[in-house]
């Protein structure tokens, strides 16, 4: 009976014989959701540019507020979401995804930037609990052996909600009168509302729906000492000094990450520019100079089995910050870049179409990586690519590092304000570099020889 059982596993049949298919499209629809809000985000800049009368680097704020909320709520999302579990944790995201759409009624009436930036901000903290759930929970939603198959189902879906972000920002962010006046100021709350909507009847959904707390396996004994884990990969002693300067670097980043928060902070009391940009660089300086002392005073007792003395880990977080870091400026700036630069003239609204255009092409590279996925088998590239015992400890300092996508547009914007919106690009473009450097550092930095006839038992 036990063959016959697992014989009839499915896609979508977990262990214990439930078919949880339906649960894995309201999942799914949690991803078309994340998608389309961040693509509303990304054709927003220029509404408030012109509505506000702000500079291409003040309109960078929006993006700042929107990494803000993953950045503050990503550890706080994954300690909630286990106490609260699957479902807890996902109609929490959706109420506060729903208070955060609602409160655009009230920003539209109070019409200042500051309060747009809250309601941004409150829907990414949301969006945050969201992800943090969704993107493990489809892997658990049937035979293990289909798991990536269904994440990058799952992950489809948010790249179609991201190509319509763009067109429902076309409509009310760009909307015009009979006379060609903008009325954007004015039905900007619509999409937030509609969504907030939506959401609140998901979270009704979810409330009676069969949602299993499916637990997942602790495959690499986690909660384990490091005493414990002796078969944890340790690191190369020769790569130590790699990872230590890559740690170092990782403090300066967050350091410019503390800074550039203290800066909004210090904006909402202080209206003197230079002021504002000294507490900054005060506050900056002070974290890395703290988390620099710190670094080196425990340098050598680090364990030989910590995530961070791993150079590809260290590395690899640098890499993601800089990855959306330019990911964030492109996509902030596009509308700007089209509208200015182009050889024929383009409209706001026009070019919001060719922003979901764009996403198009970005969600046909998500299918192009499937196809990879399915030439090399899922385990063998985690096997290359993976920390092992720290695979899943890891994943959660790497999502914290997509506060990039925070600080870059800031800085694109002030070079693009100081000279134009093609010199600004100059930024995207320079943290691609540093993102092609990792990748072809990787064999050395990994002690591996890469994708390509690695043995899986000696990879990390």
């Amino acid at each position: 009976m036990q063959n016959s059982s697992t014989g009839k596993k499915g896609m979508f049949v977990t262990a214990d014989g439930q078919n949880v298919a339906f649960t894995f499209i309201l999942v799914s629809s949690l991803f078309l959701l994340w998608g389309f809000c961040n693509g509303m985000i990304d054709v927003m800049d220029k509404h408030f540019q012109e509505e506000l009368h702000l500079t291409l680097s003040q309109s960078a704020w929006v993006q700042f507020a929107h990494y803000l909320g993953y950045f503050l709520m990503s550890l706080p999302a994954g300690w909630l979401a286990i106490k609260l579990g699957y479902k807890g944790g996902i109609i929490s995201g959706l109420l506060m995804v729903a208070a955060g759409g609602f409160w655009f009624l009230e920003a539209t009436k109070i019409s200042a930037f500051w309060a747009f930036l809250l309601g941004v901000c409150v829907i990414a903290s949301g969006l945050t609990f969201l992800e943090t759930v969704a993107n493990p929970y489809t892997t658990v939603l049937g035979d293990q052996r289909f798991a990536a198959t269904r994440i990058n189902l799952a992950q489809s879906c948010n790249g179609i909600g991201w190509i319509f972000g763009p067109i429902a920002g076309r409509k009310f962010f760009y909307a015009t009168n009979a006379a060609g006046q903008s009325t954007g100021g004015q039905t900007l709350w619509i999409p937030y509302v509609a969504v907030a909507v939506v959401v609140v009847i998901l979270a009704v959904v979810f409330r009676f729906a069969n949602v299993p707390d499916i637990k997942m396996e602790d495959d690499y004994r986690l909660d384990e000492p490091d005493a414990a884990n002796s078969n944890a990969p340790a690191a190369p002693v020769g790569n130590r000094c790699a990872a230590m300067f890559a740690l170092w670097l990782n403090i300066v980043v967050l350091a410019a990450a503390i800074g550039m928060i203290v800066s909004a902070i210090a904006s909402i009391f202080v209206t003197d520019g230079g002021k504002i940009l000294t507490m900054s660089l005060e506050a900056g300086a002070v974290v890395a100079l703290i988390g620099s002392v710190i670094l080196f005073a425990r340098a050598k007792s680090i364990s030989r089995h910590s995530i961070w003395v791993h150079p590809h880990f260290s590395s690899a977080t640098l890499a993601q910050f800089f990855y959306v870091a330019a990911q964030s400026g492109i996509f902030a700036y596009f509308i700007n870049y089209m509208t200015s630069q182009a050889p024929m003239k383009i409209s706001n609204a026009d070019a919001s179409s060719l922003a979901s255009l764009g996403f198009i092409c970005f969600l046909s590279g998500r299918f192009i990586g499937a196809g990879l996925l399915r030439k090399f088998p899922a385990h063998k590239v985690l096997g290359i690519f993976g920390l092992g015992v720290r695979a899943k400890k890891a994943a959660g300092y790497i999502v914290m590092a997509i506060m990039g996508g925070a600080i870059m547009p800031k800085l694109m914007g002030h070079i693009a304000d100081k000279t134009d919106i093609s010199h600004g690009f100059i930024v995207p473009m320079g943290c691609f570099a540093i993102v092609a450097l990792y990748a072809f550092l990787w064999p050395k930095l990994a002690n591996s020889e890469g994708m390509h006839g690695v043995d899986p038992a000696r990879a990390h």
